[in-house]
């Protein structure tokens, strides 16, 4: 199997885009990176509001999206469990994405959080180029976390995690290549502002860095090493409270990959020039990859704003026991092409929380977003303050 081949194949399979339309357009130019299963949503809370989650509420799957705001809890701590079937529209039934976060509160003024990601890809037949059989692989990837977060003032937080990723996707000889498991190092740095009153209404917001870290390589050849999904994001949400008993929240995310734009290649008219064009991609240090990300695509600022999603998403609580949520997720048409409507429910007994979320079906044919009908099912389990 060809590295870009698998590549292909991870970012299709985790992040569930629809690019085939884009592809017959040959207009498409998807910033990719190793370990796309570090982009995708875990928390089934945030999946039924179109994976907003950088400004909302805090609770336990605070680790997955900003652990800044997990100070101005109210809990002393907390554990969340998630589970999400992957690709099930495309009847595949041996992929999901289970999680695990929790934090904990040393005080009033900061916490300590951590998380735990594992993504099962199934069963892959690998083949030669006659199409001969050569051997089945189970590929899996995981991200461990540890983070904590303390408040700066009583509206600001502040949070730094290291995550160590490992990305099992292939090991043995193919096409004259060997193939391991690769692994790196990651670090993120969170923003919250806490701008809600005592009666929970406000506008909070928050922006985070996240998985800044080394390149992954899945084979011996030192030229081969793969960005990692550095992402940059930026997040605002606003809580209405109506009474006692009702209250809604808006909230809005922007997301943008800081993972360089590929080259836009001459599919074989000029060999030379793209495999310099590769190597220049391939050649950039990491740290001045992030700031690049900015304004290297060829179509220039227009592009740029293309690599930004968007999600917006809404959630309302009737007595703080029973939730209801939708939003939207936006990804431009030459940049991956997810876009899905989704909805969720929550609710609240005790110190227990069941959350679920599902996606809408989204398209028909070559352009059916295979992420249509995912399901996402959460547990959240709350330490009352004393």
């Amino acid at each position: 199997m060809k590295k870009v081949t698998l590549k292909l194949t991870a970012l299709v399979m985790l992040l569930g885009g629809s690019i085939s339309e884009s592809f017959a357009q040959d207009k498409i130019n998807v910033v990719t990176s190793a370990v796309p299963f570090l982009r995708i949503t875990p928390d089934a809370r945030s999946g039924g509001m179109g994976d907003v989650g950088i400004a909302t509420a805090p609770d336990a799957n605070s680790s997955f999206a900003n652990i800044a705001r997990t100070p101005f809890g109210t809990s002393k701590g907390g554990v969340a469990i998630n589970y999400t079937p992957w690709l099930r529209d495309l009847a595949v039934n041996d992929v999901f994405l289970a999680s695990l976060g929790g934090f904990y509160k040393i005080d009033d003024q900061s916490a300590i959080s951590a998380s735990l990601r594992y993504f099962k890809l199934g069963s892959i037949q690998f083949t030669d180029a006659s199409g001969n059989d050569l051997q089945q692989y189970n590929p899996r990837e995981m991200a461990v976390d540890l983070g904590y977060s303390r408040k700066l003032s009583n509206k600001f937080g502040l949070g730094i995690a290291i995550r160590y990723i490992n990305s099992n996707l292939a090991s043995g000889n193919f096409g004259g290549q060997n193939y391991k498991a690769g692994s790196s190092v990651a670090g993120d740095l969170h923003l919250y502002h806490h701008g809600v009153k005592e009666n929970g209404q406000g506008l909070n917001w928050g922006v985070t860095l996240s998985n800044l870290g080394s390149k992954i390589s899945y084979s011996s050849d030192a030229t081969q090493k793969d960005y990692i999904p550095a992402n940059l994001g930026i997040g605002v949400a606003y809580t209405k409270v109506f009474d006692e008993a009702n209250k809604i929240t808006f909230a809005l995310d922007l997301n943008k990959l800081l993972v360089p734009t590929p080259p836009t290649l001459s599919n074989g008219a000029n060999p030379a020039a793209d495999s310099a064009d590769l190597r220049k991609y391939r050649d950039q240090g990491v740290a001045s990859s992030w700031i690049k990300s900015f304004g290297d695509a060829t179509g220039h600022l227009n592009e740029e704003i293309q690599e930004i999603n968007i999600a917006v998403g809404a959630e309302y609580w009737y007595n703080n026991q029973f939730g209801f949520r939708a939003g939207y997720f936006y990804e431009n048409p030459q940049k991956g092409n997810r876009k899905y409507f989704t909805v969720g429910a929550g609710v609240k007994y005790s110190v227990a929380a069941l959350n679920f979320s599902y996606i809408f079906p989204t398209g028909s044919g070559t352009t059916r977003i295979p992420l249509s009908n995912t399901y996402r099912f959460g547990l959240v389990f709350d330490m009352p303050e004393k």
